[in-house]
């Protein structure tokens, strides 16, 4: 769960507020926080730990934080210390890592659009009585909307790492699950290159605007005359999300960016796709019922916005963000499978409907944060060799 740092919150990007005051807002908070008892916590924008640690400590959990270079909120995950027990963590800063394996003179081999200072924070947990565990890994990709290829290669790198970790622990019979806010949409082209669905040509259009160079890669960049928000390098949505690209060039072939059949290749090579936990698990419980889908209570992305039934991501919630200024899904449990293993989706948590979220996100008796509270229930299993 995003839930929304304080240190982000200005009343100009949530006019319809009623509680944007830390002690509005923190007490509700922390009632969603704890309220499914889940085993495990991923949480993002988090700051005030000196309010949020002795809650979920007096809860029963562990947890392991991790912030960007100077950044005033990071992400934490927290799990129950009588379930499990930290057998080691990991922390990736997007900004330095490379994308490209091989080194060529005059190209840069990190293939950025921006340092944006987002982080993956990754944590093994070993169950405390008897020899199986999970990789678990959150992050907060880059938020600027038109900013498309820059999150495609934050989420690329960070399936890479996470593989990579399970190697570097020897566990790769581990299963990992990956939540966050991921900061796009199930008809974006990240979510498709995710999940292993092929691009459609619209989202292959969508991706080649993003291909740019900000002037916090590249200084010699003039200053455009519009700002991108008041601190370009904070995940504060912003007021207009149809803001333009501003301060950037265009891409050269020295800046190392991925082509697009650079991008697909990277995504396929590094495994079997993710599972989305609501996708997967609501695509089989509704698509189970002999009812009209009109007359349920739960709503889906599909609902809403057309997604061919051979195509993931219809069955995302409805929202996962709804505010004055923006109402999407942003926030994603996935799942990747231990190689000789399988998941099922017992359970999911059901959204707010979305007369409930109106006028917009926070609201007093609703929900302290601006976006709502993901939870899924997993069985993992061993398949037999």
């Amino acid at each position: 769960m995003s839930l929304l740092a304080q240190c982000l919150v200005r009343r100009e990007l949530f006019p319809n507020s009623n509680c944007l005051k830390a002690v509005q807002r923190e007490h509700m908070l922390y009632h969603e926080i704890l309220l499914q008892n889940a085993d495990i916590l991923c949480l993002q924008e988090v700051d005030r730990l000196e309010k949020l640690l002795p809650v979920i400590e007096s809860a029963g959990y562990a947890h392991r934080y991790a912030a960007g270079p100077n950044k005033k909120h990071g992400c934490l995950i927290a799990f129950k210390k009588e379930l499990y027990e930290e057998a080691g963590s990991k922390l990736i800063l997007y900004d330095e890592q490379k994308v490209r394996t091989t080194d060529e003179e005059g190209v840069n081999p990190h293939g950025s659009t921006f340092r944006t200072r987002n982080i993956g924070h990754i944590v093994a947990l070993k169950r405390t009585q008897r020899d199986e565990g999970v990789v678990v890994a959150t992050t907060h990709l880059f938020w600027h909307p038109k900013y498309v290829y820059e999150r495609a290669r934050q989420a690329a790198i960070l399936k890479r790492e996470v593989v990579q970790f399970k190697h570097s622990i020897r566990h790769e019979d581990w299963p990992c699950i990956i939540s966050g806010d991921f900061n796009f949409t199930p008809d974006d082209p990240i979510y498709s290159l995710v999940v292993g669905d092929p691009l459609l040509p619209m989202q292959e259009e969508r991706l080649q605007p993003s291909y740019v160079v900000h002037s916090t890669i590249d200084p010699t960049v003039a200053a455009g005359t519009i700002e991108v928000s008041k601190d370009e390098n904070e995940e504060a949505e912003g007021a207009d999300p149809d803001k333009v690209i501003t301060n950037a060039r265009a891409a050269q072939p020295a800046d190392g960016l991925l082509s697009l059949p650079e991008l697909k290749e990277i995504f396929a090579n590094l495994g079997p796709p993710l599972k989305s936990a609501y996708d997967s698990g609501l695509r089989g419980y509704l698509g189970s019922l002999e009812e009209s889908r009109s007359d349920l209570p739960t709503r889906t992305f599909g609902d809403r916005v057309t997604i061919p039934s051979s195509r993931r991501g219809g069955y995302e919630p409805e929202w996962s963000s709804y505010t004055f200024y923006w109402k999407l899904v942003l926030d994603y449990v996935f799942i990747l499978d231990a190689p000789e293993g399988q998941s099922t989706i017992t359970g999911v948590l059901s959204g707010h409907r979305t007369e409930d979220l109106e006028p917009g996100l926070p609201q007093l008796g609703v929900c302290g944060s601006d976006h709502i509270a993901l939870s899924a229930e997993i069985v993992f299993t061993r398949t037999q060799k």
